[in-house]
């Protein structure tokens, strides 16, 4: 009966997760069409390459998301997990749809200053509920991802270097006064990203309480491709445990959780902010993935 109520709530939460991804995907494509395209306020990423296209050639901005993803989505299949790119595939599909649409409704509004704070108010809401889910929408997250994974750069400033030059060529495009509207959206879309995914940031520390400590340790080092620091504790009432020290992004808190579920549903798991890191030590080079 246990097992049976178990597997019953994983099913429920793997459910949930896929709801929670269309439901973010449905936000994220509503800040889009009704805040952000009708200003030319870019969002980052290939989302935002789409809507520079779309504004020069007409091409529907749901197809242009979803086409210009798929080669990320191939080439971060080997490298990033099956169930992640499953999830973010999902994402993108809903979000290409959502847009299309979105694109026959009226437009909320043609004011910038509404435009930057809601569109990035809605967009970081959606966003933020397709990460928490296990996913992403935009392909440059897979590109920052995965150089994170082979040469240890930081998730955060890959995006943001990347939506740097995007938002200069917008600039040279459209007007340099779109541009800085676009990078005050991304920063407001960055911070409400943040709240909802309960203080997302480059990179979070897991300590995890288990019986199956050397197991676990094990599992993280070989399918996430981090190394862990493993104490010697005990509890009052529990008695000796292993207690796992672990740094990892925030992508990877989902895959962790999972993880650690299947080895040790008993497992406690604390999951913090880590504000500085000093040292190399954080990532085994992708080798074998």
């Amino acid at each position: 009966m246990s097992d049976n109520a178990s597997k019953l709530k994983e099913c429920m939460r793997e459910i949930s997760g896929y709801v929670m991804l269309v439901i973010g995907a449905m936000i994220a494509a509503f800040a889009i069409e009704e805040f952000l395209v009708p200003c030319t306020i870019l969002d980052g990423g290939i989302v935002g390459i789409s809507i520079m296209i779309n504004n020069l050639s007409g091409i529907p901005l749901g197809m242009l998301t979803l086409v210009l993803n798929i080669p990320f989505l191939l080439v971060g299949m080997r490298k990033l997990g099956t169930k992640f790119i499953v999830k973010s595939a999902i994402a993108m599909v809903a979000f290409s749809s959502f847009l299309e649409i979105f694109a026959s409704i009226v437009d909320v509004t043609h004011e910038y200053l509404l435009a930057v704070s809601f569109g990035g108010v809605f967009l970081g809401v959606g966003v933020g509920f397709v990460i928490r889910a296990g996913g992403c929408l935009d392909g440059t997250e897979t590109v920052a991802i995965f150089m994170n994974k082979k040469f240890n750069l930081p998730v955060g400033q890959t995006v943001l270097f990347i939506n740097v030059v995007i938002y200069t060529v917008a600039g040279c495009l459209f007007g340099f006064d779109r541009a800085m509207y676009s990078l005050l959206t991304y920063f407001i879309t960055s911070k409400v990203i943040d709240f909802v995914e309960s203080g997302v940031e480059q990179a979070k520390a897991a300590m995890i309480i288990t019986d199956e400590g050397q197991m676990i340790a094990d599992e993280i080092y070989k399918k996430m491709g981090r190394t862990v620091t493993i104490l010697e504790g005990e509890g009052l009432i529990s008695g000796k445990k292993a207690v796992l020290y672990c740094v990892l992004t925030r992508f990877e808190i989902y895959e962790l959780k999972r993880l650690i579920n299947e080895v040790d549903a008993s497992a406690f798991i604390t999951i913090s902010d880590v504000s500085e890191i000093i040292g190399n030590h954080i990532k085994k080079k992708a080798d074998a993935a």
